[in-house]
């Protein structure tokens, strides 16, 4: 059976420093490392290791056939965490995160102070078709998954990933329109360790599992729900 899962990459070190410089009042999000290098903070270990007791208890023939995971280190390690010794794990550009140009590391009040003018681009393009300077638009990134998901044809396949993946994949395989998409994601928040899944129906990919957590309280870790800013602001 056809089937698409996403995890979303354990709690980083990045989502805490947003949460920090959001919730006060901050311009700049302090994050020494490049966002491709932030690692899992140890709430983020946690989620990952109880992912992979989550797959230890699991059989074999109903492991993924194959593990794709975004090149950034935090997506890496939680899947190293998760599916140690899947003799198909790989990694591809594709599935990174959204780049953000000259928004990078800025919170939402700093992109208001900062840069106004995209704000007003923002607003006459709509948030799909935004590319801030330097940056990516969701569109952008949709067109990676696209090409990605094409790849991946007629396999049972594991993604692990960021937020926005989870959000864009309903886009790509239940063929959300933009106004739909962009009101779920606004009014939803994916856990860290979190399983979205759909399964191969026909013609159609029908959604099996949304955002589910329960995997992680089951194996002794607490999802984190920590908000990718880029999702509900820039």
């Amino acid at each position: 059976m056809e089937w698409i899962g996403v995890i979303r990459h354990g709690e980083s070190l990045g989502n805490v420093a947003r949460e920090v410089a959001e919730s006060g009042g901050h311009e700049v999000i302090d994050i020494p490392e490049r966002d491709a290098d932030v690692p899992l903070s140890p709430a983020g270990v946690d989620q990952g290791r109880a992912l992979g007791r989550w797959f230890a208890e699991m059989p074999r023939e109903q492991w993924p056939d194959v593990v794709v995971a975004s090149p950034y280190r935090r997506t890496i390690d939680t899947a190293a965490l998760a599916l140690r010794g899947h003799p198909r794990m790989l990694v591809d550009e594709r599935l990174r995160d959204r780049e953000l140009g000259v928004l990078d590391l800025l919170t939402t009040h700093g992109v208001a102070a900062r840069y106004p003018e995209e704000l007003v681009r923002k607003r006459r393009l709509g948030k799909f078709y935004h590319r801030p300077p330097g940056g990516e638009s969701w569109a952008d990134v949709t067109l990676r998954l696209r090409s990605l998901m094409r790849d991946l044809e007629g396999r049972r396949v594991l993604l692990f990933a960021h937020e926005i993946t989870h959000f864009l994949l309903r886009y790509l395989l239940e063929h959300l329109p933009e106004k739909d998409l962009l009101a779920y994601a606004h009014n939803s928040l994916v856990p860290n360790g979190a399983l979205t899944s759909w399964r191969r129906d026909g013609d159609l990919w029908v959604l099996e599992e949304e955002f589910q957590a329960d995997q992680l309280r089951a194996h002794g870790a607490e999802p984190t729900e920590t908000e990718d800013a880029t999702i509900r602001s820039t």
